[in-house]
């Protein structure tokens, strides 16, 4: 069960993770078999897909989006939590706003996330 307090914690560390564009620390919170939606994958890869599968998959998508996006950088704005899930509510680099919701399986990793842009 995910509490208040799990879930500020992991917003604080994935945020920090993105913003010192560490990709070895942002992938430690995703499960080997993550499944990544996002519109932004179309966008950053030129593919019609907006589902990534897979941790090595999900890595290589976020090489490239780092590549292309130096200026990145999240600001939390809210942590919503569920019983198995969170949604982390943030502003980024572009001034959009973006929730992110994580699904987490038993070991307490990232199994499905879903990002929808404002």
């Amino acid at each position: 069960m995910i509490n208040q307090n799990f879930a500020e914690r992991f917003a604080r560390d994935w945020a920090a993770s993105w913003n010192d564009r560490d990709l070895d620390a942002i992938m430690a919170h995703y499960a080997d078999s993550i499944v990544f939606h996002s519109p932004r994958i179309k966008t950053v890869l030129g593919v019609e897909r907006a589902t990534i599968e897979g941790k090595a998959a999900l890595r290589d998508y976020w090489e490239t989006a780092l590549e292309a996006a130096p200026e990145l950088y999240f600001e939390i704005d809210t942590v919503l939590v569920s019983s198995d899930a969170l949604t982390v509510l943030y502003t980024n680099h572009r001034d959009q706003q973006v929730a992110e919701t994580f699904v987490f399986d038993e070991r307490l990793r990232v199994s499905r996330s879903i990002a929808a842009y404002g």
